[in-house]
């Protein structure tokens, strides 16, 4: 089964109901018979801004499928808002989004830190939170959390692909860490120290982290090479990678260098370190960067044979598709997506409006009921 099968199967058993139920349907905030509301968040300024991309990707296909006649009838209202990586902020949208805007459901919101501020406020209002843009494990605990789903790689699988590799590869490893300290940071961090074992954590010779808020991080890297490390684990979104692949060629220090696949990016982060500073990079994909027709010269993937980088906009192509892909289809078997109703549901501050339960993938165990255990 392809990634795109499984991300249009995901979102006909999470949205059947809504789109699909008739009656139903129409009592679902932001679904009319001509138009399915949306509502998206992302950092279209601030230190995470290279990740505006996405959102602005996401933004123009829905308005192509919209100009093409839209989804069985209905145009995509697509509501995107600027929260510049910054909590509080994505909390005041996302409220914005649910109590005024009234959207049907909340989609590829962007960054750890920022879902996190609003994963238990979306939940309790049961507002679907559906592949938001991060890879924290968190995301995986339908049990607790059933209104959010997630959608990438887990930061923490990841890391121990990193610590395999390390451990396999580098004889008398000294790894030193650099990473944002909040939760997408210390996930990345725990996938490492995992993956290393008991007796491979030893092999840490220094941990430094970042606020993101920090104008550079010059000299975190400084300390790293004087550590002694031969092993450069680098956990930092683009603004940041940049400045740690400049500074580590500036100052003549030549880890092996492996760069988290979120600032994997040729145009967003190599290009603008420098290409030959940036060699020998390597990095654990699931996309390809469409606007590198080749890998740079020197550059290692860890997820196939061709070294080239993913882009933010590839990102945002191949969820959509599958997304699109669901909301047409919708769901065509009893066997295959069984809705279950809760009737009695308030939604926002006891209001008058009544949420349906999502609809569940049965056999994939994709709803709560199903009561499977969280991925690690």
């Amino acid at each position: 089964m392809t990634r795109r099968t499984i991300v249009a199967l995901a979102l006909v058993a999470a949205l059947g109901p809504l789109l699909f139920a008739g009656p139903a349907g129409a009592q679902w905030p932001g679904v009319t018979p001509t138009e399915i509301k949306i509502g998206n968040t992302n950092p279209y300024s601030g230190p995470a801004s290279a990740y505006g991309t996405i959102g602005k990707a996401l933004a123009a296909y829905f308005k192509k499928v919209n100009d093409e006649g839209g989804i069985n009838g209905r145009k995509i209202n697509f509501v995107t808002l600027d929260d510049g990586y910054s909590p509080p902020k994505t909390v005041e949208m996302v409220r914005r989004l649910v109590e005024q805007d009234q959207v049907a459901f909340v989609f590829q919101t962007l960054g750890t830190p920022t879902n996190s501020a609003i994963h238990k406020y979306l939940n309790e209002q049961k507002v679907p939170h559906l592949f938001v843009a991060t890879g924290a494990t968190k995301w995986g605990d339908p049990r607790n959390f059933p209104w959010t789903m997630g959608w990438q790689p887990t930061y923490q699988t990841e890391g121990h692909i990193y610590a395999q590799y390390v451990l396999k590869n580098v004889p008398n490893p000294k790894i030193g860490i650099l990473y944002q300290n909040d939760d997408y940071g210390k996930d990345y961090v725990k996938g490492l120290k995992d993956g290393l074992g008991e007796a491979g954590r030893k092999l840490i010779v220094l941990e430094q982290s970042y606020e993101v808020t920090d104008p550079t991080i010059d000299s975190q890297i400084v300390n790293l090479k004087n550590s002694g490390a031969n092993v450069f684990y680098n956990v930092t979104i683009p603004k940041f990678a940049v400045q740690a692949i400049k500074k580590s060629h500036d100052i003549g220090w030549k880890p092996l260098h492996l760069l988290n696949n979120v600032s994997a990016s040729v145009d967003v982060v190599l290009k603008p370190a420098g290409l030959e500073a940036s060699r020998d990079l390597i990095t654990a994909l699931y996309l390809k960067d469409p606007t590198a027709a080749a890998a740079p010269a020197g550059h290692q993937s860890q997820h196939g044979s061709d070294g080239l980088l993913p882009d933010r906009a590839g990102a945002a192509r191949e969820v959509r598709r599958g997304a699109l892909g669901a909301l047409r289809r919708g769901p065509r078997r009893r066997q295959e997506v069984v809705c279950s109703a809760s009737p009695g549901v308030r939604r926002r501050g006891g209001g008058a409006t009544t949420r349906h339960a999502p609809a569940r993938l049965v056999a994939a165990g994709l709803h709560p009921d199903a009561r499977r255990p969280s991925a690690t």
